[in-house]
């Protein structure tokens, strides 16, 4: 069967990475997805390499490659009044518009919401920004490092100040971007089935940096109840104790214990079962409390086997650990095997290219990844042609005058 979404149409106006995102992952879940870049030069992340999938002027650079599946690229100059018209004449079909300019770069080519809610009153329309459409901020341009740093999660990220290498770090992924993206899938969802029900389009506002703030989930609420802001503890928790990485004979392993019943589990297996006894470590609020206590004898018990040997004797007593995977070992791995996260889909030119797997699993519906990232300009005669009406003569006019 067809993915939920087959019956959508989504116009994309955006790069990078917060709006793509949004835009693969409805295109994932079926929705005909119609990419608009520029002539001659196309999202910003195609030149984004290396690495790149392929080599010469067909190379494709992997992080186009990561947030483009499943979309046809049409290339429109929306600069010039005849590819606003275009874009107007698109938009008049979709069912939802993506885009990430900065407040208000669209309303002087007619392509804001105002603009394009005139001719489709059914379109929802998903606006991207760094800092949303309101608020002293709203004209600043905004972009992930900055806002994880604004936003405060790297406040919260890295070894302690006083520590050997303290200081704040970014995530290894632009998470912020990437949840942006997710959040807005979510709000382009809602807005259409409030559209099923009423027949009436909306605007969503997407902030990064509002975005950023959300996700910072139980550290945001810590705050809030205490007043105190909290500090980078690097890889341990601030609520839970043991909850780290730990140094072992070999390497680290993680240690993740929630409850008491864990705890215990782990001190018996690990030689060592009057800890659980040990007031000190009595229950999670008392090992929490004696922080610096627990880490320091676990520091000094881990290295006494390898990572293999503590897994071993951990797995089977349900108690959480783990290895730190690098990403050969990750797609390596048979559990990320046996779940298919990675794909590879047949591409035009180069053959096939990899993907990594949207993770959503549907019983009725199932997902299929079967449309590679779109070459530069690939889908532009068959979308005006197909979509829009347009004779071979119209699109050769269009393609002499440099609009498409």
């Amino acid at each position: 069967m067809a993915g939920p979404l087959s019956h959508i149409k989504v116009l994309e106006l955006s790069r990078v990475l917060a709006g793509p995102w949004a835009a693969q992952t409805l295109a994932d879940l079926g929705a005909d997805v119609v990419k608009v870049e520029r002539p001659g030069a196309g999202d910003d992340t195609r030149t984004w390499g290396p690495p790149w999938a392929g080599e010469g002027e067909d190379r494709q650079a992997a992080y186009f490659l990561s947030t483009n599946r499943g979309k046809r690229s049409v290339t429109i100059d929306f600069e010039r009044p005849e590819g606003q018209e275009l874009v107007r004449r698109l938009a008049a079909e979709a069912d939802v518009v993506i885009e990430n300019f900065k407040v208000g770069g669209l309303k002087k080519y007619g392509l804001d919401y105002d603009s394009l809610k005139a001719v489709n009153p059914r379109l929802v329309y998903c606006s991207v920004t760094g800092f949303g459409q309101t608020g002293p901020y709203a004209p600043r341009a905004g972009y992930d490092f900055m806002i994880q740093g604004l936003g405060g999660l790297m406040s919260i990220t890295g070894l302690p100040d006083g520590e050997p290498g303290g200081g704040p770090v970014k995530v290894g992924v632009a998470v912020t971007d990437v949840f942006t993206g997710l959040y807005a899938t979510i709000g382009i969802m809602g807005a259409l089935a409030h559209r099923d029900r009423t027949g009436e389009g909306q605007m969503v506002d997407m902030a990064l940096l509002d975005v950023q703030v959300a996700i910072l989930a139980n550290q945001g609420m810590n705050y809030l109840v205490s007043g105190k802001a909290p500090q980078r503890l690097g890889n341990a928790h601030p609520n839970i104790v043991p909850y780290q990485a730990f140094p072992t004979r070999d390497g680290h392993i993680i240690i993740a214990i929630g409850n008491n019943g864990q705890f215990s589990k782990f001190c018996t297996a690990a030689g060592r079962p009057e800890l659980a006894q040990d007031p000190r470590f009595a229950d999670n609020a008392s090992r929490v409390a004696h922080r610096a206590d627990m880490v320091a004898i676990l520091t000094d018990l881990m290295p006494t086997r390898t990572t293999r040997e503590w897994l071993d004797a951990l797995e089977p007593l349900g108690v959480p650990c783990g290895p730190i995977n690098d990403l050969q070992a990750v797609f390596e791995d048979p559990q990320v095997q046996a779940r298919g996260l990675r794909q590879d889909l047949p591409h035009p030119v180069l053959g096939s290219v990899p993907t990594v797997a949207n993770p959503i699993r549907y019983s009725a519906t199932p997902l299929a990844h079967d449309r590679a990232p779109p070459m530069l300009g690939a889908d532009t005669e068959d979308v005006l042609g197909g979509q829009l009406g347009l004779g071979a003569e119209d699109i050769a006019a269009l393609r002499d005058k440099g609009v498409i």
